[in-house]
C-alpha cells in the first residue's frame, strides 16, 4: 500500500476563493463561502437607520406628528371646505348636543381646538396656563350655549381671548365648542379643578331616521 502524497495548497485566486467550499457540514450540507454584497449591506443599514428615525417622528409622543393626526387634519379641512353646503350652523344648545354626536363635525372642532386653544388648555384639554376641561367644574360655563359666548367674547379680562374678534368664523366658534364640550367626564390629570360643579349635559336623544322615499309606480 502506498502513502499518498498530499497535493500543494494553491494561491487562491479571487473567483476561486468566492466559490471555495467552507470546512463546517451540517447533516451532510456543505456551503459557499459567498459573502453578502457590499450594495446589498448598504441598503439594508440606510433601510434601519431609516426606520429608526421614522419612528421616533412619526410614533412619538409630540402632538401633531402621527399619521393619525395628519388623516385627521387633512379630514377636517375637507370638512371645511363643505361649510358653504352647510350654511350657518345654530348656536344653541340642542345645536351643540346634535354636532358634539357627529363625527364629521367633531373632526372640525378638534382641529380647531389644536391650532388655536393646546397652548392655554393643553392637548387633551387637560388644562395649562388655562382651565382644564376634561373635568365637570367650570368658571363661565352653566350651560351648553355659554361655550359660544365665552369662545366669541372672551372671559377672565382678556384671559380668555375673544375668537370672534381675531377672525375665527361663527361656525368655527361653534364646532369648537361642541368638541370642548365634549371633552367633559374624561377628567385627564392636568391642572387643577377650578370654578364650581354644573349640572350635566341633557341627555342626548338623536333625531329621527328619514324615512326613505316610496318608489314611483
Amino acid at each position: 500500500m502506498t502513502d499518498q502524497i498530499p497535493e500543494e495548497p494553491q494561491e487562491a485566486t479571487p473567483s476561486s476563493q468566492h466559490d471555495r467550499l467552507l470546512d463546517h457540514e451540517y447533516d451532510g450540507i456543505r456551503e459557499y463561502d459567498n459573502p453578502t454584497p457590499g450594495w446589498w449591506s448598504f441598503i439594508f443599514i440606510v433601510t434601519a437607520i431609516f426606520a429608526g428615525l421614522y419612528f421616533v417622528y412619526y410614533h412619538s409622543q409630540v402632538p401633531d406628528r402621527s399619521i393619525f393626526d395628519a388623516y385627521e387634519a387633512a379630514a377636517a379641512a375637507d370638512f371645511q371646505r363643505e361649510f358653504a353646503k352647510v350654511g350657518e350652523l345654530k348656536p344653541d344648545a340642542r345645536s351643540l348636543q346634535t354636532y358634539m354626536h357627529r363625527a364629521d363635525f367633531m373632526l372640525i372642532g378638534k382641529s380647531i381646538f389644536k391650532q388655536n386653544c393646546v397652548s392655554c388648555h393643553g392637548a387633551q384639554g387637560e388644562g395649562l396656563v388655562g382651565p382644564n376641561m376634561t373635568d365637570d367644574y367650570y368658571k363661565n360655563i352653566k350651560t351648553l350655549d355659554d361655550f359660544v359666548r365665552v369662545i366669541s367674547n372672551g372671559a377672565g379680562s382678556g384671559a380668555m381671548p375673544a375668537w370672534a374678534t381675531r377672525g375665527m368664523h361663527k361656525n368655527e366658534i361653534i364646532l369648537v365648542g361642541a368638541y370642548v364640550a365634549s371633552l367633559r367626564g374624561q377628567n385627564l390629570p392636568g391642572r387643577a379643578p377650578e370654578g364650581t360643579v354644573i349640572p350635566p349635559w341633557p341627555k342626548y336623544e338623536a333625531p329621527p331616521a328619514t324615512a326613505p322615499a316610496a318608489a314611483q309606480p
